[in-house]
Protein backbone atom coordinates (compact mmCIF):
# COMPACT_ATOMS: atom_id res chain seq x y z
CA UNK A 1 0.00 0.00 0.00
CA UNK A 2 2.70 2.56 0.86
CA UNK A 3 4.42 1.82 -2.45
CA UNK A 4 1.15 2.13 -4.35
CA UNK A 5 0.30 5.35 -2.55
CA UNK A 6 3.71 6.76 -3.30
CA UNK A 7 3.38 5.84 -6.97
CA UNK A 8 -0.04 7.45 -7.17
CA UNK A 9 1.27 10.58 -5.49
CA UNK A 10 4.19 10.80 -7.88
CA UNK A 11 1.88 10.24 -10.86
CA UNK A 12 -0.49 12.96 -9.66
CA UNK A 13 2.42 15.35 -9.15
CA UNK A 14 3.81 14.54 -12.59
CA UNK A 15 0.47 15.17 -14.28
CA UNK A 16 -0.26 18.38 -12.45
CA UNK A 17 3.21 19.89 -12.74
CA UNK A 18 3.07 21.09 -16.36
CA UNK A 19 -0.25 22.85 -15.94
CA UNK A 20 0.85 24.54 -12.74
CA UNK A 21 4.02 25.76 -14.46
CA UNK A 22 2.22 26.79 -17.65
CA UNK A 23 -0.21 29.02 -15.79
CA UNK A 24 2.38 31.54 -14.60
CA UNK A 25 4.07 31.42 -18.03
CA UNK A 26 0.76 32.15 -19.79
CA UNK A 27 -0.07 34.97 -17.38
CA UNK A 28 3.37 36.51 -17.87
CA UNK A 29 2.99 36.37 -21.66
CA UNK A 30 -0.43 37.97 -21.41
CA UNK A 31 0.86 40.69 -19.11
CA UNK A 32 3.79 41.34 -21.46
CA UNK A 33 1.43 41.56 -24.43
CA UNK A 34 -0.80 43.99 -22.56
CA UNK A 35 2.19 46.11 -21.59
CA UNK A 36 3.48 46.17 -25.17
CA UNK A 37 0.02 47.14 -26.46
CA UNK A 38 -0.23 49.89 -23.87
CA UNK A 39 3.27 51.14 -24.69
CA UNK A 40 2.48 51.03 -28.40
CA UNK A 41 -0.68 53.02 -27.83
CA UNK A 42 1.17 55.54 -25.67
CA UNK A 43 3.93 55.95 -28.24
CA UNK A 44 1.63 55.95 -31.25
CA UNK A 45 2.26 58.98 -33.44
CA UNK A 46 0.46 59.44 -36.73
CA UNK A 47 2.60 60.13 -39.77
CA UNK A 48 2.18 63.55 -41.39
CA UNK A 49 2.86 63.59 -45.13
CA UNK A 50 1.71 65.28 -48.32
CA UNK A 51 -1.27 63.53 -49.85
CA UNK A 52 -0.93 62.52 -53.51
CA UNK A 53 -1.81 65.22 -56.03
CA UNK A 54 -5.53 65.21 -56.74
CA UNK A 55 -6.28 63.17 -53.63
CA UNK A 56 -9.99 62.64 -52.85
CA UNK A 57 -9.32 60.94 -49.51
CA UNK A 58 -12.12 60.88 -46.94
CA UNK A 59 -12.10 59.81 -43.30
CA UNK A 60 -15.00 59.30 -40.92
CA UNK A 61 -15.45 58.73 -37.21
CA UNK A 62 -18.63 57.32 -35.67
CA UNK A 63 -19.21 57.89 -31.95
CA UNK A 64 -21.00 54.54 -31.60
CA UNK A 65 -18.05 52.50 -32.88
CA UNK A 66 -16.21 50.40 -30.34
CA UNK A 67 -12.90 52.25 -30.74
CA UNK A 68 -14.33 55.62 -31.82
CA UNK A 69 -11.33 56.16 -34.10
CA UNK A 70 -11.25 57.76 -37.52
CA UNK A 71 -11.05 55.37 -40.49
CA UNK A 72 -10.27 55.87 -44.13
CA UNK A 73 -13.45 55.20 -46.01
CA UNK A 74 -14.70 54.55 -49.52
CA UNK A 75 -17.31 57.26 -49.03
CA UNK A 76 -16.78 60.61 -50.73
CA UNK A 77 -18.42 64.03 -50.85
CA UNK A 78 -20.20 64.23 -54.21
CA UNK A 79 -21.43 67.78 -53.62
CA UNK A 80 -21.68 70.38 -50.89
CA UNK A 81 -23.68 73.60 -50.49
CA UNK A 82 -21.86 76.05 -48.24
CA UNK A 83 -25.00 78.15 -47.65
CA UNK A 84 -27.28 75.37 -46.45
CA UNK A 85 -24.44 73.08 -45.22
CA UNK A 86 -26.08 70.18 -47.03
CA UNK A 87 -23.86 67.50 -48.57
CA UNK A 88 -24.37 64.43 -50.71
CA UNK A 89 -22.27 61.45 -49.61
CA UNK A 90 -21.66 58.58 -52.04
CA UNK A 91 -19.70 55.35 -52.13
CA UNK A 92 -16.76 55.20 -54.54
CA UNK A 93 -16.47 51.42 -54.85
CA UNK A 94 -18.59 48.33 -54.67
CA UNK A 95 -18.33 46.21 -51.52
CA UNK A 96 -16.76 43.34 -53.47
CA UNK A 97 -13.70 45.46 -54.23
CA UNK A 98 -13.04 46.30 -50.59
CA UNK A 99 -9.76 44.65 -49.58
CA UNK A 100 -9.68 42.50 -46.49
CA UNK A 101 -7.19 43.04 -43.70
CA UNK A 102 -5.41 39.81 -44.59
CA UNK A 103 -4.82 40.91 -48.17
CA UNK A 104 -2.75 43.93 -47.16
CA UNK A 105 1.00 43.65 -47.60
CA UNK A 106 2.65 42.70 -44.34
CA UNK A 107 4.84 45.24 -42.63
CA UNK A 108 3.35 48.21 -44.52
CA UNK A 109 3.12 51.42 -42.51
CA UNK A 110 0.49 52.93 -44.84
CA UNK A 111 -2.72 53.89 -43.03
CA UNK A 112 -4.75 51.77 -45.51
CA UNK A 113 -2.87 48.60 -44.57
CA UNK A 114 -4.26 48.35 -41.03
CA UNK A 115 -7.71 46.92 -40.28
CA UNK A 116 -8.70 50.07 -38.36
CA UNK A 117 -7.61 52.43 -41.12
CA UNK A 118 -9.80 51.17 -43.95
CA UNK A 119 -13.47 50.60 -43.26
CA UNK A 120 -15.97 48.98 -45.57
CA UNK A 121 -18.51 51.36 -47.14
CA UNK A 122 -21.50 51.95 -44.90
CA UNK A 123 -24.52 54.21 -44.81
CA UNK A 124 -23.98 57.68 -43.42
CA UNK A 125 -25.55 58.14 -39.99
CA UNK A 126 -26.32 61.01 -37.65
CA UNK A 127 -23.26 61.77 -35.55
CA UNK A 128 -20.72 60.77 -38.21
CA UNK A 129 -17.81 63.21 -38.45
CA UNK A 130 -16.43 63.53 -41.98
CA UNK A 131 -13.10 64.98 -43.15
CA UNK A 132 -12.71 65.32 -46.90
CA UNK A 133 -10.10 66.58 -49.33
CA UNK A 134 -11.34 69.36 -51.67
CA UNK A 135 -14.60 68.26 -53.29
CA UNK A 136 -17.31 69.79 -55.53
CA UNK A 137 -18.73 72.76 -53.64
CA UNK A 138 -16.02 72.48 -50.96
CA UNK A 139 -12.80 73.70 -52.62
CA UNK A 140 -11.18 74.25 -49.21
CA UNK A 141 -11.99 70.73 -48.04
CA UNK A 142 -14.71 69.77 -45.57
CA UNK A 143 -14.75 68.99 -41.86
CA UNK A 144 -18.34 68.43 -40.73
CA UNK A 145 -20.66 66.41 -38.51
CA UNK A 146 -23.82 64.80 -39.88
CA UNK A 147 -26.81 66.16 -37.95
CA UNK A 148 -29.61 64.74 -40.11
CA UNK A 149 -30.00 62.18 -42.86
CA UNK A 150 -32.38 63.75 -45.37
CA UNK A 151 -32.71 60.89 -47.85
CA UNK A 152 -31.35 59.06 -50.85
CA UNK A 153 -30.67 60.67 -54.23
CA UNK A 154 -29.20 59.45 -57.52
CA UNK A 155 -25.85 60.85 -56.35
CA UNK A 156 -25.90 59.29 -52.88
CA UNK A 157 -27.17 60.08 -49.40
CA UNK A 158 -28.13 63.71 -48.77
CA UNK A 159 -27.31 64.92 -45.25
CA UNK A 160 -27.47 68.07 -43.18
CA UNK A 161 -24.14 68.97 -41.56
CA UNK A 162 -22.69 71.28 -38.92
CA UNK A 163 -19.07 72.39 -38.37
CA UNK A 164 -16.87 69.86 -36.59
CA UNK A 165 -13.53 69.93 -34.81
CA UNK A 166 -10.34 68.00 -35.52
CA UNK A 167 -10.26 66.36 -32.10
CA UNK A 168 -13.41 64.46 -33.05
CA UNK A 169 -11.29 62.60 -35.62
CA UNK A 170 -7.78 62.60 -34.18
CA UNK A 171 -8.90 61.81 -30.62
CA UNK A 172 -5.98 60.94 -28.35
CA UNK A 173 -3.48 60.43 -31.17
CA UNK A 174 -0.43 62.61 -31.65
CA UNK A 175 1.01 63.96 -34.90
CA UNK A 176 3.79 66.32 -35.90
CA UNK A 177 5.30 67.21 -39.26
CA UNK A 178 6.28 69.86 -41.77
CA UNK A 179 5.24 69.43 -45.39
CA UNK A 180 6.66 71.50 -48.30
CA UNK A 181 4.10 73.06 -50.62
CA UNK A 182 4.56 72.07 -54.26
CA UNK A 183 5.12 75.32 -56.23
CA UNK A 184 3.08 73.86 -59.08
CA UNK A 185 0.07 73.65 -56.74
CA UNK A 186 -0.31 77.44 -56.52
CA UNK A 187 -2.94 79.32 -58.47
CA UNK A 188 -1.27 82.66 -59.29
CA UNK A 189 -2.98 85.91 -60.20
CA UNK A 190 -0.57 88.51 -61.59
CA UNK A 191 -1.77 91.99 -60.60
CA UNK A 192 0.80 94.07 -62.51
CA UNK A 193 1.87 93.80 -66.18
CA UNK A 194 5.57 93.07 -65.62
CA UNK A 195 5.41 89.99 -63.39
CA UNK A 196 7.17 86.73 -64.25
CA UNK A 197 6.65 83.46 -62.38
CA UNK A 198 9.30 80.73 -62.20
CA UNK A 199 9.55 77.33 -60.55
CA UNK A 200 11.22 74.04 -61.30
CA UNK A 201 10.65 70.38 -60.53
CA UNK A 202 12.47 67.14 -61.16
CA UNK A 203 12.65 65.64 -64.66
CA UNK A 204 13.60 69.07 -66.07
CA UNK A 205 10.11 70.49 -65.60
CA UNK A 206 10.52 74.27 -65.62
CA UNK A 207 8.16 77.23 -65.72
CA UNK A 208 9.29 80.82 -66.16
CA UNK A 209 11.64 83.01 -68.20
CA UNK A 210 14.54 81.35 -69.95
CA UNK A 211 17.68 81.56 -67.88
CA UNK A 212 15.92 81.96 -64.55
CA UNK A 213 17.52 79.54 -62.11
CA UNK A 214 15.20 78.44 -59.33
CA UNK A 215 16.06 75.76 -56.75
CA UNK A 216 13.80 72.72 -56.68
CA UNK A 217 10.75 73.35 -54.53
CA UNK A 218 11.05 77.14 -54.68
CA UNK A 219 8.73 79.63 -56.32
CA UNK A 220 10.10 82.88 -57.73
CA UNK A 221 8.28 86.04 -58.81
CA UNK A 222 10.08 88.84 -60.67
CA UNK A 223 8.46 92.27 -60.86
CA UNK A 224 9.07 95.75 -62.21
CA UNK A 225 6.78 98.70 -61.54
CA UNK A 226 6.80 102.46 -62.02
CA UNK A 227 6.03 104.49 -58.92
CA UNK A 228 4.19 107.82 -58.60
CA UNK A 229 6.70 110.69 -58.74
CA UNK A 230 6.74 114.14 -57.24
CA UNK A 231 5.16 117.01 -59.19
CA UNK A 232 7.50 118.18 -61.95
CA UNK A 233 10.15 115.52 -61.45
CA UNK A 234 12.44 115.22 -64.46
CA UNK A 235 12.49 112.07 -66.55
CA UNK A 236 15.92 111.23 -65.18
CA UNK A 237 14.43 111.03 -61.68
CA UNK A 238 11.43 108.90 -62.66
CA UNK A 239 10.81 106.44 -59.84
CA UNK A 240 10.68 102.68 -60.28
CA UNK A 241 11.17 99.53 -58.28
CA UNK A 242 12.23 96.14 -59.56
CA UNK A 243 13.30 92.86 -58.04
CA UNK A 244 12.27 89.34 -57.15
CA UNK A 245 10.90 87.26 -54.31
CA UNK A 246 11.85 83.59 -54.06
CA UNK A 247 10.21 81.47 -51.38
CA UNK A 248 10.04 77.76 -50.51
CA UNK A 249 7.05 77.60 -48.14
CA UNK A 250 6.12 74.68 -45.95
CA UNK A 251 3.19 74.05 -43.62
CA UNK A 252 3.96 73.09 -40.01
CA UNK A 253 1.36 71.00 -38.13
CA UNK A 254 1.26 69.47 -34.66
CA UNK A 255 -1.47 67.81 -32.59
CA UNK A 256 -1.36 66.10 -29.21
CA UNK A 257 -4.75 64.67 -28.35
CA UNK A 258 -6.55 64.00 -25.08
CA UNK A 259 -9.63 62.33 -26.58
CA UNK A 260 -12.51 63.14 -28.92
CA UNK A 261 -14.44 65.09 -26.27
CA UNK A 262 -11.52 67.02 -24.79
CA UNK A 263 -9.29 69.86 -25.90
CA UNK A 264 -5.90 68.67 -27.16
CA UNK A 265 -2.92 69.00 -24.85
CA UNK A 266 -0.92 70.62 -27.66
CA UNK A 267 -1.47 72.00 -31.15
CA UNK A 268 0.45 74.09 -33.68
CA UNK A 269 -0.27 75.57 -37.08
CA UNK A 270 2.11 77.78 -39.01
CA UNK A 271 4.07 78.51 -42.13
CA UNK A 272 7.85 78.59 -42.52
CA UNK A 273 10.45 78.35 -45.23
CA UNK A 274 13.48 79.77 -47.00
CA UNK A 275 13.40 83.29 -48.38
CA UNK A 276 15.53 85.09 -50.96
CA UNK A 277 14.81 88.53 -52.36
CA UNK A 278 16.60 91.22 -54.25
CA UNK A 279 15.34 94.59 -55.38
CA UNK A 280 16.31 98.08 -56.43
CA UNK A 281 14.63 101.43 -55.90
CA UNK A 282 15.50 104.25 -58.28
CA UNK A 283 14.35 107.84 -58.65
CA UNK A 284 12.38 110.24 -56.53
CA UNK A 285 9.20 108.50 -55.45
CA UNK A 286 6.20 110.61 -54.50
CA UNK A 287 5.83 108.74 -51.24
CA UNK A 288 4.30 109.80 -47.94
CA UNK A 289 4.84 109.08 -44.28
CA UNK A 290 2.04 106.53 -44.55
CA UNK A 291 3.39 103.44 -46.34
CA UNK A 292 1.94 102.86 -49.80
CA UNK A 293 1.47 99.15 -50.51
CA UNK A 294 1.26 97.91 -54.11
CA UNK A 295 0.32 94.19 -54.41
CA UNK A 296 1.78 92.60 -57.54
CA UNK A 297 0.68 88.96 -57.23
CA UNK A 298 -1.63 86.75 -55.19
CA UNK A 299 -1.12 83.01 -54.78
CA UNK A 300 -3.42 80.32 -53.40
CA UNK A 301 -2.92 76.62 -52.69
CA UNK A 302 -4.84 73.95 -50.78
CA UNK A 303 -2.25 71.31 -49.88
CA UNK A 304 -3.68 68.19 -48.23
CA UNK A 305 -1.76 66.77 -45.27
CA UNK A 306 -2.40 63.07 -44.71
CA UNK A 307 -2.39 62.80 -40.90
CA UNK A 308 -2.75 59.07 -40.40
CA UNK A 309 -6.10 58.25 -42.03
CA UNK A 310 -7.36 61.85 -41.84
CA UNK A 311 -6.96 64.31 -44.75
CA UNK A 312 -6.22 67.71 -43.20
CA UNK A 313 -6.72 70.44 -45.80
CA UNK A 314 -4.52 73.51 -45.35
CA UNK A 315 -5.46 76.74 -47.11
CA UNK A 316 -2.43 78.90 -47.90
CA UNK A 317 -2.63 82.37 -49.45
CA UNK A 318 0.30 84.64 -50.29
CA UNK A 319 0.10 88.26 -51.39
CA UNK A 320 3.40 89.63 -52.68
CA UNK A 321 3.76 93.40 -52.58
CA UNK A 322 5.95 96.45 -52.94
CA UNK A 323 5.74 99.03 -50.17
CA UNK A 324 7.25 102.52 -50.22
CA UNK A 325 7.22 105.30 -47.65
CA UNK A 326 9.18 108.51 -47.25
CA UNK A 327 8.99 112.27 -47.49
CA UNK A 328 9.10 112.48 -51.30
CA UNK A 329 12.17 114.73 -51.22
CA UNK A 330 15.00 112.25 -51.65
CA UNK A 331 16.33 110.77 -54.89
CA UNK A 332 17.90 107.34 -54.51
CA UNK A 333 19.44 104.50 -56.45
CA UNK A 334 19.57 101.62 -53.98
CA UNK A 335 20.01 97.88 -54.51
CA UNK A 336 19.69 95.28 -51.78
CA UNK A 337 19.57 91.48 -51.53
CA UNK A 338 18.49 89.35 -48.58
CA UNK A 339 18.56 85.64 -47.86
CA UNK A 340 17.39 83.68 -44.85
CA UNK A 341 14.40 81.91 -43.34
CA UNK A 342 11.23 82.69 -41.46
CA UNK A 343 8.65 81.02 -39.22
CA UNK A 344 5.24 82.24 -38.08
CA UNK A 345 2.34 80.48 -36.42
CA UNK A 346 0.41 79.76 -33.26
CA UNK A 347 1.03 77.14 -30.60
CA UNK A 348 -1.45 75.83 -28.03
CA UNK A 349 -0.91 74.34 -24.57
CA UNK A 350 -3.43 73.57 -21.87
CA UNK A 351 -1.67 75.87 -19.41
CA UNK A 352 -1.17 78.96 -21.56
CA UNK A 353 -3.75 78.64 -24.35
CA UNK A 354 -2.81 79.98 -27.79
CA UNK A 355 0.44 81.93 -28.04
CA UNK A 356 2.19 83.36 -31.11
CA UNK A 357 5.42 82.08 -32.65
CA UNK A 358 7.52 84.28 -34.96
CA UNK A 359 11.16 84.28 -35.98
CA UNK A 360 13.28 85.35 -38.93
CA UNK A 361 17.00 85.16 -39.65
CA UNK A 362 18.04 87.26 -42.63
CA UNK A 363 21.47 88.10 -44.00
CA UNK A 364 22.10 90.92 -46.47
CA UNK A 365 24.60 91.34 -49.27
CA UNK A 366 26.76 94.49 -49.72
CA UNK A 367 24.68 97.51 -50.60
CA UNK A 368 24.91 99.60 -53.74
CA UNK A 369 23.56 103.07 -53.19
CA UNK A 370 23.31 106.62 -54.40
CA UNK A 371 21.47 109.19 -52.24
CA UNK A 372 20.89 112.68 -53.58
CA UNK A 373 19.47 115.66 -51.61
CA UNK A 374 18.14 115.57 -48.08
CA UNK A 375 15.24 113.34 -47.13
CA UNK A 376 14.27 109.78 -46.28
CA UNK A 377 12.76 106.78 -48.01
CA UNK A 378 12.01 103.13 -47.16
CA UNK A 379 11.16 100.38 -49.63
CA UNK A 380 10.10 96.81 -48.92
CA UNK A 381 9.47 93.81 -51.12
CA UNK A 382 7.41 91.51 -48.93
CA UNK A 383 4.65 88.94 -48.65
CA UNK A 384 1.60 88.46 -46.48
CA UNK A 385 0.63 84.85 -45.78
CA UNK A 386 -2.61 83.49 -44.38
CA UNK A 387 -2.84 79.87 -43.21
CA UNK A 388 -6.01 78.04 -42.24
CA UNK A 389 -7.72 74.67 -42.16
CA UNK A 390 -10.80 73.69 -44.18
CA UNK A 391 -11.54 77.29 -45.21
CA UNK A 392 -11.09 78.96 -41.82
CA UNK A 393 -8.19 81.40 -41.50
CA UNK A 394 -6.05 80.70 -38.42
CA UNK A 395 -2.77 82.59 -38.87
CA UNK A 396 -1.97 85.82 -40.73
CA UNK A 397 1.74 86.66 -41.08
CA UNK A 398 3.42 89.58 -42.85
CA UNK A 399 7.12 89.36 -43.75
CA UNK A 400 8.64 92.59 -45.06
CA UNK A 401 12.40 92.79 -45.68
CA UNK A 402 13.24 96.41 -46.46
CA UNK A 403 15.96 98.94 -47.19
CA UNK A 404 15.88 102.43 -45.72
CA UNK A 405 17.91 105.46 -46.74
CA UNK A 406 18.22 108.94 -45.26
CA UNK A 407 20.52 111.83 -45.96
CA UNK A 408 21.14 115.53 -45.43
CA UNK A 409 23.20 116.06 -48.56
CA UNK A 410 24.55 114.15 -51.53
CA UNK A 411 26.07 110.68 -51.36
CA UNK A 412 27.25 108.52 -54.24
CA UNK A 413 29.14 105.27 -54.21
CA UNK A 414 29.25 101.53 -54.54
CA UNK A 415 29.72 98.85 -51.86
CA UNK A 416 32.17 100.27 -49.30
CA UNK A 417 33.53 103.23 -51.33
CA UNK A 418 31.44 106.40 -51.05
CA UNK A 419 31.81 110.13 -51.56
CA UNK A 420 29.63 112.26 -49.30
CA UNK A 421 28.75 115.89 -48.91
CA UNK A 422 26.57 115.81 -45.79
CA UNK A 423 25.52 113.00 -43.47
CA UNK A 424 23.84 109.90 -44.76
CA UNK A 425 22.91 106.36 -43.75
CA UNK A 426 21.49 103.28 -45.42
CA UNK A 427 19.89 100.49 -43.37
CA UNK A 428 18.59 97.03 -44.08
CA UNK A 429 15.92 95.40 -41.97
CA UNK A 430 13.03 92.99 -41.68
CA UNK A 431 9.59 93.30 -40.09
CA UNK A 432 7.52 90.24 -39.21
CA UNK A 433 4.04 90.74 -37.80
CA UNK A 434 0.66 89.05 -37.86
CA UNK A 435 -2.40 87.77 -36.02
CA UNK A 436 -3.79 84.54 -34.59
CA UNK A 437 -7.46 84.29 -35.54
CA UNK A 438 -10.45 82.90 -33.66
CA UNK A 439 -10.79 80.12 -36.21
CA UNK A 440 -7.85 78.25 -34.68
CA UNK A 441 -10.49 76.68 -32.41
CA UNK A 442 -11.04 74.21 -35.27
CA UNK A 443 -8.47 72.07 -33.43
CA UNK A 444 -11.03 71.60 -30.64
CA UNK A 445 -9.37 74.14 -28.34
CA UNK A 446 -11.36 76.58 -26.19
CA UNK A 447 -12.70 79.67 -27.94
CA UNK A 448 -10.63 82.80 -27.26
CA UNK A 449 -12.44 86.10 -27.14
CA UNK A 450 -10.36 88.15 -29.57
CA UNK A 451 -7.69 87.90 -32.21
CA UNK A 452 -4.18 87.63 -30.74
CA UNK A 453 -1.40 89.78 -32.27
CA UNK A 454 1.47 87.67 -33.50
CA UNK A 455 3.91 90.14 -31.99
CA UNK A 456 6.04 92.48 -34.06
CA UNK A 457 9.53 91.23 -34.82
CA UNK A 458 11.72 94.13 -35.95
CA UNK A 459 15.40 93.90 -36.84
CA UNK A 460 17.47 96.60 -38.51
CA UNK A 461 21.15 96.82 -39.30
CA UNK A 462 23.29 99.57 -40.78
CA UNK A 463 24.59 98.84 -44.26
CA UNK A 464 26.57 101.99 -44.90
CA UNK A 465 26.81 105.58 -43.78
CA UNK A 466 29.01 108.50 -42.97
CA UNK A 467 29.32 112.28 -42.83
CA UNK A 468 31.07 115.12 -44.61
CA UNK A 469 34.79 115.42 -44.05
CA UNK A 470 35.77 118.01 -41.47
Amino acid sequence: MPALAASALLLAAGCSSPSSQAEPSSSAAARQADEETAASAADRSLAVAAAPTGSTATATARPGDSDGRAHRTKLSVSSYDGKTRRAVISSDTAPSSTPSATSSPSGSSSPSSSPSASAAPHRTAVGDVIASAPAPGAPDGLLAEVTKVIGETDEGTEVQTAPARLNALLGDDTAKGSVPVDPAAFDIDELLPDVDVSWSKTADVHVGPEGATVPLGSLRLDVRADLPTVGNTSASAAASVSGFVQVAPQVDFRYGGEGTAAAPAAAYLGVSGDWTSGWSLKGRAGASATPVRIPFATLHADPVLQVGPVPVVVNLDLTCYIQVSGDGRITVDVEQSLQGDFKAGGTFGLGQGWTPVSSSDMKSTPVRTSVTTAGSVQAALGAQATVGLYGSVGVVADLAPYVRGEGTGTVTGTDSVFEADGSWSVYGGVDLSGTLRLQLTIFGTPVFQRDIPLGALHREWKLAGGGSPS
